[in-house]
């Protein structure tokens, strides 16, 4: 099997260079994208996606608008978006807009693992 590989999208380095460890620590690789303006050409480089988190706020473009965008790309189908914020007030409607899950910013590394292996297997996970 290939190995799992994360798309973060996150206008903060410092935060995206978090989570691109926690997932390390485990195995996944992962593409940043720290402008979601530059998607389009870093979605053209992408063989597979195994799992998609979205920080919601982020200047010319939300983790909405990201959302939106990968639903119309084929190869996100059965994906899970994770939408990943310091806004918990976020969470309603995340769920109404259709994200897979929720976790909140900043990530807790003692839960990662148990968070992320339960989205992998298909649980939806929303937490605080």
């Amino acid at each position: 099997m290939d190995k799992l590989h994360a798309l973060v999208v996150e206008d903060n380095a410092q935060n995206a260079n978090v989570l691109g460890n926690l997932l390390a620590k485990r195995g996944i690789t992962c593409t940043k994208v720290f402008n979601p303006r530059h998607m389009e050409s870093t979605l053209e480089g992408l063989d597979h996606v195994d799992i998609v988190f979205l920080d919601l706020e982020m200047p010319g473009a939300s983790g909405y608008d990201v959302l939106d965008t990968l639903r119309h790309d084929a190869r996100f189908d059965n994906v899970p978006m994770v939408a990943y914020t310091v806004h918990i007030s976020e969470i309603n409607t995340a769920y109404r807009v259709g994200f897979h899950s929720f976790l909140a910013k900043p990530i807790d590394p003692d839960r990662f693992g148990d968070q992320l292996a339960r989205i992998l297997r298909g649980e939806r996970v929303w937490e605080r």
